[in-house]
């Protein structure tokens, strides 16, 4: 797909199942399973989808998955999908190696996010992307170093300190352009420092939300916020700001954990909004 001169990519890790709890929060289950079905262990399905960027000569991957470092027994926990293979496979068969990567954006540094940061290399974790830096806000990284007992779980150090090490590490200070038409913006909420990245080129504009709207429905309805956010109030007021912007340029939203929906048009009817899907 293209928005203006900049082509774009949707490459997917796969898919996973969380929990729908989790996923939807204070929504009552009667209501986000008529949207999302559970299975018997009350999981939804969530797509990983990441984002090829082709912009002024860069070539810019926005987040990148569990990547290729999970047990057997974390492929059972999160019910890991990959009948059509995993991120690099998909960048293979469009003709980019890891070499080729120039700048890998995370939107933020769960597990899910950033796994792929990384690989095992004889057994030992190195950069996934040896010649990218590797583009991530201040406050999300010292959040990842220094994670409490709710985060744990998912800012785990073999995703994280091995970039830096690499000296392959870019700490951003809030936004940051990355192109001329490329640039991240701060969206605070599901993190303190989550960062969405917003592509505008000839008149045209998307956004790769990344978790601070995950799935189609999270833009529809404001209220819809995940369990997992750690500022769910201030995940409300910038998906207000976001969807805004995004009715006023047209702009095509990017969700990253939908299957159904991966990327479409925000329509306004009356008071209620509904995401159009866009297909290619």
């Amino acid at each position: 797909m293209r928005v203006g001169n900049v082509e774009c990519f949707l490459v997917s890790d796969g898919a996973f199942r969380i929990d729908g709890g989790g996923q939807f929060g204070l929504v009552p289950k009667v209501l986000w399973e008529k949207v999302l079905p559970s299975d018997e262990l009350n999981r939804v399905p969530a797509a990983l989808n990441c984002l090829l960027i082709l912009s002024e000569g860069k070539r810019i991957l926005v987040d990148t998955g569990f990547g290729r470092k999970l047990s057997p027994k974390e492929w059972q926990i999160h019910g890991l999908q990959r009948e059509q293979g995993d991120l690099l496979d998909h960048l293979e068969r469009l003709g980019f190696a890891p070499d080729d990567i120039d700048i890998v954006i995370n939107t933020h540094l769960h597990l899910d996010h950033g796994g792929g940061n990384t690989i095992l290399h004889n057994g030992v974790a190195v950069p996934t992307f040896p010649k990218a830096q590797y583009w991530i806000q201040r406050l999300e990284w010292a959040d990842a170093l220094y994670p409490n007992e709710r985060t744990r779980n998912t800012y785990l150090p073999e995703n994280l300190l091995p970039i830096q090490e690499a000296g392959q590490l870019r700490l951003l200070f809030g936004d940051t352009r990355v192109t001329g038409e490329v640039r991240c913006q701060v969206t605070r909420g599901h993190t303190r420092a989550h960062q969405s990245v917003i592509i505008e080129s000839e008149g045209e504009a998307a956004i790769f939300l990344g978790d601070l709207a995950s799935l189609a429905v999270k833009m529809e309805r404001l209220g819809w916020i995940s369990a997992f956010d750690a500022e769910p109030m201030e995940t409300l007021e910038t998906k207000r700001s976001i969807r805004n912007w995004a009715l006023e340029k047209h702009a095509l939203l990017i969700f990253e954990h939908d299957l159904r929906t991966p990327m479409g048009y925000l329509v306004k009817e009356g008071d209620n909004f509904r995401v159009e899907a866009r297909t290619s």
